[in-house]
C-alpha cells in the first residue's frame, strides 16, 4: 500500500462522509447533498490560528451569499469539539465544524500530506476546499490554497458575483 495520499479531481465523486460537528451532532454528505444544497467542504489547519481566522471570518462574511446560492459551507481541522466551539463563539461563525481528530476525513480526501517547514519533513493539514453539487460531484477542488482571498477567488470561480 502506498503512502501517496488520494488526489481527487474535478468530475468524481465526491467522497461521502459521516461525521460528527462541534455540538456532537452527526452529519452525513449523501443527507445534506440529497436536501438540494451544494457543500463547500473546507479543510484547515488550526483553529485560532492567523491564516484559519482569516478563513474562517472570510467564509462568515460571505456565508449569505453563499447560502443563498444553495451552498453549505463546513468547516474540517483535528481539533477537537471545545476548541472548535471556542472559534466559533470568538468569531461567530455560522457554519458547522466537523472533528476530525482521527484524520479519517483529512485521509478520505487527501490532505493529510507530507510538508515541509525550516528544513524540517512531517505529515499536516494541506489547505484544501472541495465544493461538491447536488448530485455528489466535485465542480472545484483546491489543494493547497491560500487563506487570504480564498473565498473571493472562490465566488469568482463558482461564477456568484
Amino acid at each position: 500500500m502506498s503512502n501517496e495520499p488520494v488526489t481527487l479531481e474535478v468530475g468524481q465523486k465526491a467522497p461521502d462522509f459521516d461525521a460528527q460537528i462541534t455540538n456532537g451532532d452527526q452529519i452525513k454528505l449523501s443527507d445534506i447533498l440529497s436536501s438540494n444544497q451544494k457543500v463547500i467542504l473546507y479543510f484547515y489547519p488550526k483553529d485560532s490560528t492567523p491564516g484559519c481566522t482569516v478563513q474562517a471570518c472570510d467564509f462568515r462574511d460571505n456565508f449569505s451569499r453563499l447560502q443563498n446560492s444553495g451552498y453549505k459551507v463546513i468547516g474540517v481541522s483535528k481539533d477537537s469539539s471545545s476548541s472548535h466551539q471556542r472559534f466559533i463563539d470568538k468569531h461567530e461563525l455560522p457554519f458547522d465544524l466537523i472533528v476530525d481528530s482521527e484524520i479519517e476525513l483529512h485521509q478520505l480526501y487527501g490532505v493529510w500530506r507530507e510538508k515541509t517547514n525550516y528544513g524540517k519533513t512531517y505529515m499536516g493539514v494541506s489547505r484544501s476546499t472541495f465544493v461538491i453539487d447536488t448530485n455528489g460531484t466535485l465542480i472545484s477542488v483546491g489543494y493547497n490554497v491560500r487563506a487570504s482571498g480564498h473565498v473571493d477567488r472562490l465566488v469568482k470561480e463558482l461564477g456568484l458575483e
